[in-house]
């Protein structure tokens, strides 16, 4: 498999990657629109998957879209709304359509979404699937019958950067005896936090990049602290929002200082606006890429 992102991550080489939501309707304009915002900034894409539970375009599509436009996807599977055969037909289809890159999550919990009658699926957790997804490349699907022309994939994983949740690292740790080409973090904003997370699991020796979400508002970061799991921003960050007459802006000062101080210890970022990307060409060259 040939790529930028592929490439520089097998080579080990820093990568960046940011995060598209697909619409919300049948026109990708918008998306597309975004995309241009980052051409020739970033690697890859990743497109997110009915995140936070809210019905969206389907990440496929919209990969296979933003492909033809000249741009790498990395396309978000959650184990939330397929059972084992819709999550193997939909990877064949992926395949098929020359989509080769994923990230592997579990998926936010339906009520936190816009379907409140919705029932969340969970027949993979995250740990299986990735299993599953590479018995599929030895050529066999979930029920061990042959696959014709078994595909090839990249695959990453989320996790988060808190080494005293064991549990979540103990799953990481399963989620790697698989076989993982990236680890991508949740939102960073406790730098010591995110070196020793990077201490704890370097002996897995895969490319981990971090999670960078640029802070607007201190009502943002309290709102973060209080709905997101794992995701924890000190009173000192939300002080800084809160007394400045330009928070965007030191949010992406925030985001600046982040970045330069983990840099040299991870192999890339993932950007994550809340939005369209706006400003990320801005934080891009303010933190000297």
């Amino acid at each position: 498999m040939q790529g930028s992102f592929v490439d520089k991550i097998r080579s080990r080489n820093f990568v960046i990657t940011a995060e598209i939501t697909p619409p919300k309707g049948s026109n990708p304009f918008n998306a597309i629109e975004d995309a241009a915002l980052i051409r020739n900034l970033v690697d890859a894409i990743n497109i997110t998957d009915n995140n936070r539970g809210v019905m969206r375009m389907s990440p496929i599509s919209l990969g296979k879209v933003l492909q033809q436009q000249g741009y790498e996807p990395i396309i978000q599977m959650t184990c939330r709304d397929r059972n084992r055969l819709a999550l193997q037909s939909d990877l064949l289809g992926a395949a098929a359509l020359g989509l080769k890159n994923f990230c592997i999550m579990t998926g936010d919990h339906v009520s936190c979404g816009d379907h409140l009658g919705a029932k969340s699926v969970y027949d993979l957790d995250s740990v299986q699937l990735i299993s599953m997804i590479r018995k599929m490349e030895s050529g066999f699907d979930f029920s061990g019958n042959k696959l014709e022309d078994p595909p090839e994939f990249i695959l990453g994983a989320v996790s988060n950067i808190n080494p005293l949740k064991k549990g979540q690292m103990l799953k990481l740790r399963k989620k790697a005896t698989f076989g993982l080409d990236f680890i991508q973090t949740q939102a960073v904003y406790d730098t010591e936090m995110f070196k020793n997370f990077c201490k704890l699991i370097g002996d897995l020796e895969t490319p981990i990049i971090a999670g960078i979400i640029p802070l607007k508002s201190a009502r943002m970061a309290r709102f973060m602290n209080a709905n997101i799991p794992g995701i924890h921003i000190d009173g000192e960050i939300i002080d800084r929002l809160d007394m400045s007459k330009d928070p965007i802006q030191e949010g992406l000062d925030i985001s600046c200082e982040i970045i330069k101080d983990i840099s040299d210890i991870c192999q890339g970022i993932h950007l994550m606006p809340v939005g369209q990307h706006l400003n990320t060409q801005k934080l891009l060259k303010q933190a000297g890429f």
